[in-house]
């Protein structure tokens, strides 16, 4: 299945519909989409450092959310109105003070929700500082067919 939206369809998407979170000072950048997949970044911060000198579990949420959204949407088009109801996470390790790379997966898609996970690395290291499953809600009469 090929993807509903690219990037750049994506990028605009999102800078219309959610100019709060998703704009030049927000740090967060889509790299890749793929069928029921992306890889997203949050750029380092300074300001996401908390004691201890770690990025915050609020900014590895957040990346997490992001990233889960993007994959939805990338899979089934532009649906605003699709909503987090769930995210569990998981801190591995301590995230080294530089970006963040997100990938998500979508493990189940069926008419109503999305299943899937998230693995956050800090930038240039494979080992994952956190695993995320999150759960999204699809609104009724997006078009989506059940499988």
């Amino acid at each position: 299945m090929p993807v509903a939206m690219t990037v750049e369809e994506l990028e605009r998407f999102l800078r219309r519909e959610f100019p709060q979170g998703f704009h030049s000072d927000s740090g967060l950048g889509i790299e890749a989409v793929w069928e029921r997949g992306c890889r997203v970044r949050q750029a380092f911060r300074p300001m996401s450092i908390r004691p201890g000198g770690t990025i915050s579990g609020p900014t590895m949420m957040a990346l997490a959310d992001f990233a889960m959204y993007v994959a939805v949407l990338a899979t089934i088009g532009p649906v605003p109105l699709a909503v987090t109801i769930n995210l569990n996470i998981n801190f591995l390790r301590k995230a080294a003070p530089r970006d963040l790379v997100a990938e998500a997966r979508l493990l189940k898609l069926g008419k109503r929700l999305a299943m899937g996970e998230v693995t956050i690395c800090s930038d240039g290291e494979a080992e994952p500082v956190a695993h995320v499953t999150s759960t999204y809600s699809i609104p009724p009469g997006n078009g989506i067919m059940e499988p």
